[in-house]
């Protein structure tokens, strides 16, 4: 069960970048080779999925799913411009439950981003109590440790 656990983190763990604001997102053409999709207009049906219970949830679609062009080469060296979404850990999460629930990887993913999720929250509700002079040595704490900017 432990490998499991290990296997799967290393998965999206792998392909998890940070920017310099310090937030986690994935780009989908990584997600969707670690979720085992072939074809990427299969893919993407998933990620319009998750984008409509992105909406359907009142939460900003773009705020989650930021499409981005990206230049692809093709094999005769001729390049290409496609589309490739910046996502946040929601939107990973959100195309987990919209996707083939009979692949492995889904499963993994759901579990993966569900409990990462809960993660941020219960972290989040911790900052939330501390008193304002808490939050501030937490900052300045954070600064010094080059993780807040």
């Amino acid at each position: 069960m432990n490998e499991i656990k290990e296997h799967t983190e290393k998965i999206f763990e792998d392909i998890k970048h940070i920017d310099e604001y310090g937030n986690e997102y994935w780009y989908a053409r990584e997600l969707q080779v670690a979720l085992e999709y072939k074809r990427w207009n299969n893919f993407h049906k998933v990620i319009k999925q998750a984008m409509i219970s992105c909406k359907n949830s009142d939460i900003d679609i773009c705020g989650q799913f930021l499409e981005i062009g990206k230049l692809s080469i093709n094999v005769n060296g001729g390049k290409r411009r496609i589309i490739d979404y910046k996502l946040s850990r929601y939107a990973c999460y959100l195309i987990a439950q919209n996707g083939d629930s009979r692949k492995k990887t889904i499963a993994l993913a759901q579990t993966y981003f569900a409990i990462q999720t809960r993660k941020q929250e219960i972290t989040e509700q911790e900052y939330d109590s501390l008193s304002d002079d808490e939050k501030k040595f937490y900052q300045r704490k954070l600064t010094k440790q080059g993780n807040y900017t």
